[in-house]
């Protein structure tokens, strides 16, 4: 369940998927939105919930073993969700929800919202959708485009616009010029994708200056090359906006730069330390190098959390 933005719906799939691979069950998306301006409104401010939502939303029962909710606007339904199915749902709710955690019968935050609690398991960074299957199968619908262009292969993947980070014309003039230099330099290639969040001019900016590399810089048009990308390339390079992507990114096991934008955060230095220590992640200084690290699979340690503590809910009831 979630409001239906693409990086918030992508870690709640991402962690259902997962606990699909470690036991059967049936997924099914619902993306929440409310009438008017009731999804602007606290959690406790919405007494009748289910009377505010669009028709497309569509919560109600049977209701769900699991409920895996991310996102402020799947609040007041998430809140709700075990009184309404008698304690049936076990109610999981990604990131830090920004109420007290006793609502939920667990909480899956990143470790640099630094959330503690007895119902609370934190991770690196944010569950996702990434598998080496899911990677394979998508660099074989691409492989035809992939498979020429000369190594080092660098993965570039654009942020942009957020609370804390922007990446203005000149910053991305500079982030050209970056990956330019080192990738003429090895004779390589560039994959190169943006997300919906890049301003227009840098988008702009950087396609014109890297267009000249061998390699494949999406559009926006036709099939996603993201996953294809990742499983591609023999470097990452991320901005550091991205929580998503640089876990994503980190779970491949390949080399991940981290690429300096305009603006700061505290939270995301933590996160970026954390990728550091973990041997995944450094700040990218105008030169590709390799090294070896263990691959993050933090969802499927959430995953395995999740069943083992709506097995021991279970064994408490009964």
């Amino acid at each position: 369940m979630s409001d239906g933005r693409a990086g918030i719906e992508a870690q709640a799939i991402g962690l259902a998927e997962a606990i699909a691979r470690q036991r059967k069950a049936q997924i099914v998306i619902k993306r929440i939105a409310w009438k008017g301006w009731l999804g602007r409104l606290p959690w406790w401010l919405v007494p009748f919930p289910k009377r505010w939502l669009t028709p497309e939303s569509q919560v109600d029962g049977p209701w769900p073993d699991i409920l895996v909710a991310a996102g402020r606007a799947t609040l007041p339904l998430a809140i709700r969700m075990r009184k309404w199915s008698g304690g049936k749902t076990f109610v999981v709710q990604i990131q830090d929800p920004r109420v007290p955690s006793q609502f939920f019968d667990l909480v899956v935050p990143p470790n640099h919202d630094r959330l503690k609690g007895d119902n609370v398991v934190s991770i690196i960074g944010a569950p996702h959708r990434v598998t080496a299957k899911k990677l394979e199968d998508e660099y074989a619908r691409f492989a035809e485009a992939i498979d020429p262009l000369p190594r080092p292969r660098a993965a570039v993947l654009i942020g942009g616009r957020s609370k804390a980070f922007d990446l203005s014309p000149e910053r991305a003039a500079e982030m050209a010029h970056q990956i330019q230099l080192p990738l003429e330099q090895e004779g390589g290639s560039l994959l190169m994708t943006f997300s919906r969040r890049t301003p227009g001019q840098a988008r702009a900016l950087l396609t014109a200056r890297l267009k000249n590399l061998p390699g494949l810089i999406w559009d926006g048009t036709g099939d996603n090359p993201y996953f294809a990308f990742l499983a591609g390339a023999d470097y990452i390079l991320v901005t550091e906006d991205s929580a998503n992507m640089a876990t994503e990114a980190a779970s491949t096991g390949k080399p991940v730069f981290i690429l300096k934008m305009d603006g700061s955060s505290l939270k995301f230095r933590l996160f970026h330390e954390e990728l550091e220590r973990h041997g995944a992640a450094r700040p990218f200084g105008g030169a590709f190098h390799g090294w070896t690290y263990e691959p993050l699979a933090e969802t499927d340690r959430a995953a395995a959390e999740v069943l083992a503590r709506m097995e021991a809910k279970r064994l408490t009831l009964s």
